[in-house]
């Protein structure tokens, strides 16, 4: 095994423990670099926190797109195609590990790595709710510790030679794929492919949260961003609505409330919501809101109310005839959603 300092990197000691062939790639900005890693705390044990190849995916990033863990970036400059090499790292560089780690947790987990309806950033995220629901990494959180990092270079890809997913591109990419994205979910909605539609604003919802994670919370840039995301994920609840998919719709037009209180269609969509699974009481409720706010919804809400009543009496008759409705006809809460976004009638905007 050979033992090295990283050149011009203090705190960090590298052991190549398998060399690598060729020269060193070009690890220029936009270079899309594919590896494996574990991390493993400084103990007698070296007990592993992470490990991509138990996960069974390596991990990718993108030179310079600011990758929350950058010291990751100099470690693997250092390398060669094939290069399995040991960097011992001080906790200079180690201290967002936790928070690095939970986003890439909650991917092999199948979760989106940012709960959405949280309008933080991560380390903000981290001291108000106090645990990044893992307790290992709860522990590194109150007491950085240095690290160990084996990583195995697989692949380096130049800009060219790839096509760049939404958390590929550069924020200037990323703002300008929002309405590129925005417009194909429309279509797809019009045309009543409802799924495909939700993955669309999905992913436009997701370039604006990455650029607006750079904001400072409620400044002027960082609302302009939200109001975007708004507007984005009322017609992704607009889908749901479509897919049947209630108490999802609830969650995220209740997140939208919480946080914009004047945003109509949020208020008119979960009451479209809480009136198919039969809560009469916030439905009314609901509506009653939209026409406080907007008196001119009010033939609108004036035609929800009559569904609303017209499905209670059904309601109360299957009751009195002894054949209450399937539970079909309000479909169970879904277990944690993998997405939380936010909501409103679709108009196409």
């Amino acid at each position: 095994m050979q033992n090295t300092l990283l050149l011009g990197s203090e705190g960090i000691k590298k052991t190549i423990l398998h060399g690598g062939t060729g020269d060193i790639p070009k690890f220029i900005t936009g270079a899309k670099v594919t590896f494996h890693f574990r991390t493993q705390l400084c103990d007698d044990d070296r007990t592993v926190i992470d490990d991509s190849k138990v996960v069974g995916t390596p991990m990718e990033i993108v030179i310079g797109n600011m990758f929350k863990l950058d010291i990751w970036e100099t470690l693997l400059s250092s390398m060669r195609i094939g290069e399995v090499a040991e960097f011992w790292c001080d906790t200079m560089h180690t201290g967002i590990y936790p928070i690095v780690s939970k986003s890439m947790r909650r991917i092999a987990e199948g979760k989106d790595p940012v709960d959405w309806h949280i309008h933080t950033c991560g380390m903000a995220n981290m001291f108000a709710y106090h645990s990044l629901g893992y307790d290992d990494l709860d522990e590194l959180m109150k007491e950085p510790k240095p690290l160990y990092f084996v990583l195995e270079l697989l692949k380096v890809q130049q800009p060219s030679e790839y096509n760049r997913e939404s958390w590929a591109l550069s924020d200037e990419e990323r703002l300008k794929a929002v309405p590129v994205l925005h417009g194909q979910g429309n279509k797809l909605y019009k045309q009543g492919h409802y799924q495909e539609a939700t993955q669309k604003y999905k992913e436009a919802i997701i370039c604006i949260k990455n650029v607006q994670t750079k904001e400072k919370a409620w400044e002027v840039p960082w609302m302009k961003l939200e109001k975007m995301a708004n507007t984005l994920t009322l017609n992704y609840c607009q889908c749901l609505l479509r897919m049947e998919e209630f108490y999802e719709v609830i969650e995220h037009t209740s997140d939208i409330v919480n946080q914009h209180p004047g945003v109509v269609k949020a208020f008119y969509l979960r009451g479209k919501a809480h009136m198919e699974v039969w809560n009469e009481a916030e439905a009314r409720q609901d509506f009653s809101k939209v026409l406080d706010l907007d008196p001119g919804m009010k033939k609108a809400i004036k035609r929800e109310l009559a569904v609303l009543n017209m499905r209670m009496e059904e309601k109360k008759a299957q009751f009195h005839s002894g054949n209450p409705l399937s539970s079909q006809s309000a479909p169970s809460p879904p277990s944690l959603p993998q997405v939380t976004v936010q909501c409103s009638s679709h108009s196409g905007k």
